[in-house]
């Protein structure tokens, strides 16, 4: 719309019989009044423009388009708009005379009449004729306002009947022309970022690209392609609904073409209305993200001068970005740490989900006796710390089956609540001393807020899968949420976790003896079990992991004893017979593992 254009100044009697609304159908007939007279000024504007003789050809035909789509959008607002208009009148009386129009027929005449009072008044410095039209035009307007008020009157007191208010307007569109378009099946999400200069639009989307594997769209590159596509000359002079179409159009192409793609991102959102027709499309498909950081703080970020963030401002403003806000889905307040910025993000980008998980006995995992009473203790002590403590879980081989007395430790996770985590402490001591030396207890304390934020080691990442995948819990809050923990992030972390893992199995190589060996061998299979995971290998418990293995290109036959025999040995004192093989094994897979890494 022309800036600086008038507001729209609806007469008392309508003003009053809308304050008697429901202040959900107020806000929605106040946000579509206001779009309406948004879209009448554009209309106007548009016309202007297709009248002049300079304009070039290609221009022309793109100005008869956004003259059609806004021609189509006042209509379907319209509509919109008598929705809620329509409730105001008494439907009781079937014999009251009809009147010709709806009210929001009139309410359109009455923008209409608004703006061409004021470009009239606009060119009455230089146009007599203009100037002696004025005092007409606000005469006009008067005599509208009070016959709307008066129809308003005689709709609420049932005098006046008001039309069917369907317009059931073409606008070129056949039978045979397509349906409204739709999100692709495979445009699974999308983030619309949006904010002024400075927010941090482009480090949000970066992040999440980087973290989430996202796709980085920029909303300017896919309505250009869109203009290529479709012979437009400058797609910005088209409707806000032909540009969403437009977008929606590309995000589609590009979804369809990347069917493995989960998650796009969209940059940077500055036009509010041509956004909000792309909320409409997509629905909760498209997530409207708006970063909000005062003024100063976006200064002091830029490097740059408080004049230069200013002008940018004014643009972005002049466009509609502020406006952006009041649609947003999500609210991000900008001007704190790095670490609340990116928690926020990534809560947004991989929402955590409700899960279902298995809950068990501690008797149910075939633990020894001692260590299944020492774990029951425990998992009654958590659970009646109430809600604080989310969740108990013994994770690795309990959950797999092949825990081994003597030889397998208890790696406990706890989620639980900061303020709760004291008292956990107090649970664990209790447990460790109940436990004796019956087992060696490795616990893992999170909160939930690190979970939801993402903040997870690889080791955890699996541990949440394991349980996501049917593995028991000893304890769970009810509806507890869990980042969804897919293949393809376990794989990436996998090529993270190994080099540290390498490493410390090459160090303990050099000292390898009976002392190390059950360390040396551990990490011989989490080794193994990382370099599978690279090759989209999910095998689970020892014996079945090193068998795998071998078969990986290159690598010689592994060929150590079973778990049960190198623990067997290991309680019996005999580590040195199973030694031997193990660091075989070890050295085997460090020289494939050189070998497929050099240059």
């Amino acid at each position: 719309m022309t800036q600086n254009s008038p507001p729209l100044v609806l007469p008392p009697g309508l003003a009053r019989a809308i304050a008697t609304l429901q202040n959900k159908d107020r806000h929605r007939l106040d946000n579509t009044v206001t779009r309406l007279h948004t879209v009448n000024g554009r209309l106007w504007d548009t016309e202007d423009r297709v009248r002049s003789a300079l304009l070039p050809a290609t221009q022309v035909a793109d100005c008869k388009r956004e003259i059609d789509q806004l021609n189509a959008e006042r209509n379907a607002l319209a509509e919109r708009a008598d929705e809620v208009l329509g409730s105001l009148a008494d439907a009781g009386r079937a014999d009251a005379p009809l009147h010709t129009e709806t009210l929001a027929s009139v309410v359109d005449r009455l923008s209409v009449l608004t703006l061409r009072i004021w470009h009239s008044e606009r060119a009455a410095a230089r146009d007599e004729l203009a100037l002696r039209r004025v005092p007409t035009l606000h005469g006009q307007r008067e005599e509208l306002c009070a016959a709307l008020d008066a129809l308003v009157s005689d709709a609420v007191a049932g005098r006046r009947r008001l039309p069917v208010p369907a317009r059931f307007k073409l606008y070129g569109r056949d039978d045979a022309a397509p349906a409204e378009i739709k999100p692709s099946r495979h445009l699974r999400r999308v983030l619309a970022f949006g904010g002024l200069s400075e927010c941090g639009k482009s480090t949000s989307a970066e992040f999440v690209q980087r973290t989430c594997g996202a796709q980085r769209l920029k909303i300017g590159f896919l309505l250009r392609q869109a203009a290529h596509r479709e012979g437009l000359a400058d797609p910005y002079a088209l409707s806000a609904r032909r540009q969403a179409e437009l977008l929606l159009g590309e995000l589609n192409r590009f979804a369809d073409a990347h069917v493995d793609m989960r998650l796009f991102t969209i940059e940077s959102v500055h036009d509010d209305a041509s956004i909000a027709e792309l909320k409409q499309l997509m629905g909760d498909t498209l997530q409207i993200v708006y970063l909000d950081a005062s003024f100063a703080v976006r200064v002091e970020r830029s490097g740059t001068t408080t004049q230069a963030v200013a002008a940018k401002d004014e643009i972005k403003m002049s466009r509609g970005a502020h406006q952006v806000a009041a649609l947003a889905d999500h609210m991000i307040d900008n001007t704190g740490s790095i670490v609340s910025l990116r928690a926020r993000l990534l809560r947004i980008a991989a929402p955590p989900a409700a899960t279902a998980l298995r809950v068990a006995t501690p008797y149910g995992l075939d633990l020894s006796a001692a260590v299944a009473s020492a774990t029951a203790d425990f998992t009654d002590a958590v659970r009646a710390y109430g809600p604080g403590v989310r969740l108990a879980a013994l994770t690795g081989s309990p959950g797999e089956g092949s825990w081994i007395a003597g030889w397998s430790d208890l790696d406990l996770l706890v989620i639980a609540e900061h303020e709760a985590i004291g008292r956990v402490h107090e649970a664990l001591e209790q447990y460790r001393t109940a436990l004796g030396g019956a087992a060696s207890l490795g616990p893992t304390l999170v909160t939930p807020g690190e979970l939801t934020a993402r903040r997870l080691t690889p080791r955890l990442a699996f541990a949440l899968h394991q349980l996501q995948q049917g593995s028991p819990v000893l304890h769970t809050a009810p509806n507890l949420e869990l980042p969804t923990i897919g293949r393809d992030e376990l794989a990436f972390a996998a090529v993270r976790e190994l080099p540290q893992v390498v490493l410390t199995m090459r160090r303990l190589r050099t000292d390898a003896g009976p002392a190390t060996l059950r360390q040396l061998y551990k990490h011989l299979v989490l080794a193994c079990r990382l370099l599978l995971r690279e090759h989209n290998q999910w095998e689970s418990g020892p014996d079945r992991i090193l068998t795998a293995a071998s078969r990986m290109p290159g690598l010689p036959a592994v060929s150590v004893p079973s778990l049960a025999e190198i623990a067997s040995a290991w309680r019996d004192g005999d580590a040195e017979i199973v030694l031997k093989p193990v660091t075989t094994a070890v050295d085997q897979l460090l020289t494939w593992y050189a070998s497929q890494l050099a240059a």
